[in-house]
């Protein structure tokens, strides 16, 4: 599986090393509540995490559309964001309403460059993405808004350029699609702990016995 290991800034020092893989979208509001769960793995292991963006609405334009062409009924959708709510809310996270998606192309790739820059800019980046989407209800496939992002994350110029400007981050992207369809993969988060694969939003307990299982 291809992709760059970003060292777990935060993570135990000294404490067992656990590698995971993830599959996520800076969109996905299940992958915005699995990053934070997953992050409670740090008070007791040294966290390695192999993160292979993957685009899960590469359909959408850039100006975003309204969820219902996704084919949520208004009511399901409002159930849903309900529940995400509660589980955002347990996490400690701002889940803002929303009513239409965006791109997350631009976004992924900017990620994707970042991992170079190493583990804490990274890092800083990867939260800045989740909190300007689904807390201040940003639009992360604008340029200048991802520029914006990257900037208060502390990411030089020069990699945001090279982000977009470089096909190699284009065709991780395709390896991470590929990389997917080999595994099956059908739902952001995909976490694969060990031996566990864990798909969509798990209890934080799922997370733990996963972890523990796969440094014994």
């Amino acid at each position: 599986m291809s992709g760059a290991v970003a060292a777990g800034a935060g993570s135990r020092p000294g404490g067992p090393e656990l590698r995971v893989t993830v599959f996520t979208d800076y969109i996905c509001p299940f992958c915005y509540v699995g990053d934070a769960r997953l992050n409670r793995l740090r008070a007791e292991f040294d966290l390695k995490v192999n993160w292979c963006f993957l685009e899960i609405h590469p359909e959408t334009p850039g100006r975003g559309r309204a969820v219902q062409e996704l084919g949520y009924s208004q009511e399901r959708w409002e159930q849903m964001m309900e529940a995400l709510g509660e589980l955002a809310r347990a996490e400690g996270l701002v889940l803002a309403r929303h009513d239409r998606t965006t791109n997350s192309h631009g976004a992924l790739l900017l990620a994707e460059a970042a991992k170079e820059a190493g583990a804490a800019l990274f890092y800083r980046l990867h939260r800045r993405l989740f909190q300007a989407y689904f807390a201040e209800r940003r639009n992360i496939a604008d340029g200048a808004v991802l520029r914006s992002i990257a900037e208060s994350a502390g990411l030089a110029s020069e990699v945001v350029e090279r982000a977009w400007r470089e096909s190699a981050y284009e065709r991780r992207l395709l390896q991470y699609r590929a990389a997917a369809r080999e595994l099956r993969i059908t739902a952001t988060p995909t976490f694969f702990i060990g031996e566990r694969r864990l798909e969509g939003v798990q209890p934080v307990t799922a997370f733990f016995e996963a972890a523990r299982a796969a440094v014994a």
